[in-house]
């Protein structure tokens, strides 16, 4: 009895610790979607874009008749005066609507083009999500990568350090070279907190971002595609600034800003209305003892057209003078944005190039280093190197390694924000396969 007791206690040990260390694989194009699912950067712009059109369509719909139905009951003392500008009613209908408004039709056409650089922007903010979750991913893999290899350099470091306490017992190293020897183990022990601190924090802002929870991530290196070629002859200002969600952003907001300018302007042109009422009277309200006999009728209706010519309103004009105000300088804004783009851009291009060849240096020389730690294990295998030349040659392979992942980090980080400015970031990240894996070293 007490055996089968065990066994059922391990195995529901078993089945609740389970769901504890469960970790969810998480390719790079399932993290993306997720985000643009669940960041709220994105819910924000979306509802942006939801008001930006629920805008539009009121000021669209002013051309559609307004129909209120209710009711002006009241005690009436004398003459029945007005309740709110209609004469007192059992039951009261009015109906009204634009029918000729120059103004209210660049509003409406002002409103459109908001709506749609609200979409722009939503675009914009798309693109710098997924950028996000690149940058985040790529930048963990770097730095879990990074552990991986630290915890082998800390085995070895730790086994230098009390080959070097042996040595001294013995009389032949001295307190110096263990003092280095702790030095190096010091220094991986640090390198170790380093990125195991980052890996945490960008595990924490993944699961923000996916909405996944942080125990459960586990992301894949080999999802993310390979960059492409970069050619050196290509225009990538031009290019950005023809793709810019941004920049066309701007634009149609300065199309707007004119729009709505004229409108103002031309609130000062005659408009037509079109207004309809219906009243049921009532008889306690006097109107009997006001009209003569015969001549009082219940039931009243009202059907025409409101034609209004402006002859003077100085506020108007105050008015439309700030909305050119206001169209001249998005005017500005946009030409602005137009030109920080392409200087950016510009400035991306030229650091993807420099990146790339400080990349290959550090490839180089971390490739020498590796090859010049082989010598010296060589050379201390066949008894014709000492372990400090061994020391000192593994400290600059470790160094020149380190080099090389954050130079190749960096040239990364440049191209795929090269990439969202000439809009090519999306289809990028998001393509379903890829020929060749982003290289990690």
């Amino acid at each position: 009895m007490s055996k089968n007791i065990f066994a059922y206690l391990a195995v529901l040990a078993l089945l609740t610790a389970a769901p504890l260390g469960y970790s969810e694989s998480l390719p790079l194009e399932r993290a993306i979607r997720l985000s643009l699912s669940h960041s709220t950067g994105a819910v924000i712009a979306h509802a942006d874009v939801q008001r930006a059109f629920a805008s539009y369509r009121e000021a669209h719909d002013s051309y559609v008749p307004q129909m209120v139905v209710g009711s002006g009951l009241g005690w009436t003392y004398g003459y029945p005066l007005s309740i709110e500008g209609s004469a007192p009613a059992l039951i009261d209908a009015v109906a009204q609507s634009m029918v000729f408004n120059p103004s209210q039709r660049q509003l409406v056409n002002a409103a459109k083009m908001d709506w749609i650089a609200s979409t722009l922007q939503d675009k914009d903010q798309r693109d710098a999500i997924i950028q996000d979750v690149v940058l985040t991913y790529v930048e963990l893999i770097k730095w879990e990568s990074r552990l991986d290899w630290l915890k082998q350099e800390d085995t070895e470091a730790k086994q230098m350090e009390q080959a070097v306490a042996e040595r001294l017992q013995a009389g032949i190293d001295s307190a110096v070279d263990l003092n280095k020897a702790k030095l190096t183990a010091a220094r991986v022990r640090l390198h170790r907190a380093e990125a195991g601190g980052s890996a945490d924090v960008l595990r924490r802002h993944l699961s923000t971002l996916t909405g996944l929870p942080v125990s459960s991530i586990q992301i894949e290196a080999e999802t993310i595609p390979a960059l492409p070629p970069m050619a050196a002859e290509e225009d990538f200002s031009a290019k950005a600034v023809a793709a810019s969600p941004a920049i066309r952003s701007a634009e149609t907001h300065s199309l707007a800003e004119s729009m709505r300018a004229k409108g103002e302007h031309r609130a000062l042109y005659p408009s037509v209305d079109f207004s309809a009422q219906y009243a049921r009277f009532s008889t306690f309200n006097n109107y009997t003892e006001y009209f003569p006999p015969g001549t009082f009728q219940r039931d009243n209706a009202t059907i025409g057209f409101a034609f209004k010519v402006p002859l003077f309103n100085a506020s108007q004009r105050a008015r439309a003078a700030a909305a050119d105000a206001e169209a001249l300088k998005a005017k500005k804004q946009a030409e602005a944005s137009r030109n920080q783009v392409a200087e950016e851009t510009l400035k991306l291009q030229r650091a993807a190039e420099q990146l790339e060849a400080a990349r290959d240096v550090a490839q180089l020389e971390y490739e020498l280093a590796q090859s010049g730690l082989q010598a010296a294990e060589t050379k201390v295998e066949s008894r014709t190197g000492t372990l400090h030349e061994l020391a000192d040659a593994r400290v600059q392979g470790a160094e020149r390694y380190l080099q090389f992942q954050d130079a190749e980090f960096e040239y990364q980080r440049v191209r795929l924000s090269l990439m969202r400015a000439t809009g090519d970031l999306e289809n990028w990240a998001l393509r379903r396969s890829a020929a060749t894996p982003l290289s990690k070293p």
